[in-house]
Order: structure tokens, then sequence, then C-alpha cells
């Protein structure tokens, strides 16, 4: 079942400016809701969970602009971090636009590979991780950037190669081929 706002008609454009003029009055629904959907048959991938959150539409929008959609539903396993829609509304005006371009699409999958990384790395892994590695621990991405995760209470912590700083807002959102982790951010690589 496809959900009302993501019907074929919709055209990529449609998409993009509906998740764009979204403001920060948006409430990040606990994606661990959505992990034991209606339907108990089987657990859905990364993408098909992306979908069914409702505050990524534009990381949906621009997976698909990228041809990541086959990729990002493959056996993986993928640990993905997930900017909200709410992070990229705080990007730049326009840059989202931009990317979703065709002629920038090798741009807009250096982005998006950059918040995979390869395997499962559940908050459990990463923050045993940090705390052997004396309070920082690096990861290598999919797009063969690195990201820098810490601690800062009890928030994980993502830095990116451009210095910003993204927390992890829900953690753990298991998947059939990997892990999501909600951020309040976009990762830039250099």
């Amino acid at each position: 079942m496809t959900p009302k706002n993501l019907t074929p008609k919709n055209t990529l454009t449609a998409v993009i400016a509906a998740a764009l003029a979204a403001t920060t009055g948006l409430v990040a629904l606990p994606a661990v809701a959505h992990q034991h959907g209606h339907h108990a048959k089987a657990t859905p991938n990364i993408v098909e969970t992306a979908v069914s959150t409702g505050v990524h539409t534009t990381l949906v929008a621009a997976v698909k602009a990228a041809g990541l959609v086959d990729t990002l539903s493959s056996p993986g396993p993928f640990t993905v971090f997930a900017p909200t829609d709410t992070a990229f509304a705080k990007l730049p005006e326009g840059t989202v636009a931009t990317l979703v371009k065709p002629e920038n699409k090798g741009t807009l999958t250096t982005i998006l590979t950059y918040h995979a990384v390869a395997g499962k790395v559940t908050s459990t892994d990463l923050i045993a991780l940090i705390q052997k590695s004396g309070g920082t621990a690096t990861l290598t991405t999919v797009s063969g950037g690195k990201l820098t995760a810490r601690l800062s209470g009890d928030k994980i912590v993502i830095t990116d190669a451009k210095g910003g700083t993204t927390a992890v807002t829900t953690a753990d959102v298991m998947t059939s081929n990997g892990v999501i982790h909600v951020t309040d951010g976009v990762f830039l690589p250099a």
C-alpha cells in the first residue's frame, strides 16, 4: 500500500517543495512505533521504514533522485543516519532543490552515502566503540568519508568532515537490512 502523500502522481518537485515547506514545528514521531507495523509478515527494509515515518520525506525523495533505492533495499546490512525533514530544512534555501537535479546526481549520491556505514552498528555498539577509543570513534562511511562519534551526556553526537555536529535523536530503528539512527542534521562531506 502506498501512502496517499507518496502516490506516483506526485512529482519529485512537489515532494521536495512540501518537505522544504515543513517548519521546525514538525514533531518527530517515535520511529519505534513504526517498527512493529500493522503487518506481522516481514520487517520493512531501510527505504520502507524511512517512507513510513512521515518525517523523512526529503530523504526518501533524495534517495530516489540519487538512484539509491535498490542499494538501500538490498540485504546490506547498512547503518543509516537518517536526517529528518526538519534537518534538511536547516540547509541553506534551495540546497535540496539544487541537489535533486539530474546534473547533480553525483554530488547527491556522495552526500547520501556519507550517511551510511557498511554493517549493522547499533547504539550499544557505537557507545562501546566510543568508550574503547577514549571518547571518540571514527566511522568510515560508504562514500569513503569519515564521521566522528562521541557522547554528549546520554546522546550520541556525530561530527562531519566540515565540523558540523548532529545529534542522534532516535537510535536503533531496526530494519530487515540494518539499522537507522534518526538525526537532527545533515552530514556534509569535505
